[in-house]
């Protein structure tokens, strides 16, 4: 496929991430929530414990897409990649820091900020990934990607790595070095769920992300770069789903089975076949408005959502529409389609105007 033109199936696949994270963000926000909108409570798995890890892999295949522009050339592209890491790691900064901020009326108290989160999350994956991509034979990405899960891993087992006490090795480490004031919560889950150890496997998502982009690039045979992916895809499954049985799947700890079988989901790339090889496209505009500016529209949805609770709201529009009309849950569930919408409008403009805002 050609590197420059724009992958559909790639933006529909992150407009339902997208649209996946702002759902389940934001359907439990008025106390009642479906099991299936929420994340597991530690061991476990769950559809909305999905959305991120899939942006993630997602993020993979851009990266060796908008390389390719550049030829991996260090010098051409090295500017660029710092650039894009520490925006996306000061758009996170700033957006905790607002949040923490409207909450405590003290826009200069930084006491309490939450140094780790998804946007920084993103930029330092990003970043190591995208510079091993200049630095080393993209041959070697896979075999380091199981490595790095495999040091991850042995260094759980023998820390209490999997126990969700504050005798875990992960906890400890991100307490040690951020300071709990500084962590999810202020530390009372005893981990931080985008924190200094879990970044590790969390690097090996987005380079076996990389590795698919690379099949989806490279290999000109339909058929062939299906059953490539096809391939990968089911392997990391069956090997996530495994490993799961020594190895909890555990998005909190960002384990290194739920890294494989998270992986293995994406990389089954069923959109990719459905979209830009047999272009049936018309089912998944609405996906498309998310997936085509994701960081902006989530970006806007935290900004916004943490106002809508803030100002109360939220529990007006929950307590005075929803609630009267489908009950608890289902009335929770409908605002946050609700909230969902009036994201993808934004997301519409910009699609139609042909916007493509990019760090």
């Amino acid at each position: 496929m050609n590197p420059n033109k724009r992958l559909l199936s790639l933006d529909v696949l992150r407009g339902i991430t997208v649209a996946g994270m702002i759902l389940v963000n934001n359907t439990g926000k008025c106390g009642y929530n479906y099991a299936v909108f929420a994340h597991a409570k530690w061991d476990g798995f769950s559809p909305a414990d999905l959305v991120f890890p899939m942006f993630m892999f997602l993020m993979g295949i851009s990266t060796y897409i908008s390389l390719c522009k550049y030829n991996f050339q260090y010098r051409s592209a090295i500017a660029k990649i710092i650039k894009r890491s520490l925006l996306l790691i000061l758009i996170g900064l700033v957006i905790e820091w607002f949040l923490t901020a409207i909450d405590s009326a003290n826009y200069f108290d930084l006491s309490q900020l939450r140094l780790m989160g998804v946007m920084q999350r993103l930029g330092i994956c990003y970043g190591i990934t995208a510079l091993l991509a200049v630095k080393i034979p993209h041959k070697w990405f896979m075999p380091l990607a199981i490595v790095l899960l495999a040091a991850y891993f042995i260094f759980q087992l023998f820390g209490n790595g999997f126990e969700k006490s504050a005798d875990n090795i992960i906890g400890m480490i991100d307490s040690a070095i951020l300071g709990s004031n500084h962590m999810y919560l202020q530390g009372r889950q005893f981990v931080d769920p985008e924190g200094i150890l879990s970044t590790i496997p969390a690097v090996s998502q987005v380079m076996i992300g990389f590795v698919c982009g690379k099949i989806i690039i490279d290999i000109k045979d339909n058929d062939c770069r299906m059953l490539n992916l096809f391939l990968i895809g089911t392997t990391l499954l069956f090997a996530g789903y495994l490993l799961s049985y020594a190895c909890p799947l555990n998005k909190r700890l960002w384990s290194p089975s739920f890294v494989l079988l998270t992986c293995g989901i994406a990389a089954l790339a069923l959109l990719l076949y459905i979209i830009d090889v047999k272009q049936n496209k018309k089912w998944f505009s609405f996906f498309e408005a998310f997936g085509a500016n994701p960081l902006v529209i989530y970006v806007f949805s935290c900004i916004v959502g943490g106002l809508l609770v803030h100002w109360h709201i939220h529990t007006a529009v929950f307590n005075n529409l929803f609630n009267p009309l489908f009950g608890n849950y289902f009335g929770s569930f409908m605002y946050g389609v609700f909230f969902l919408l009036f994201n993808g409008l934004l997301g519409y403009v910009l699609l139609k105007r042909k916007i493509y805002i990019k760090l």
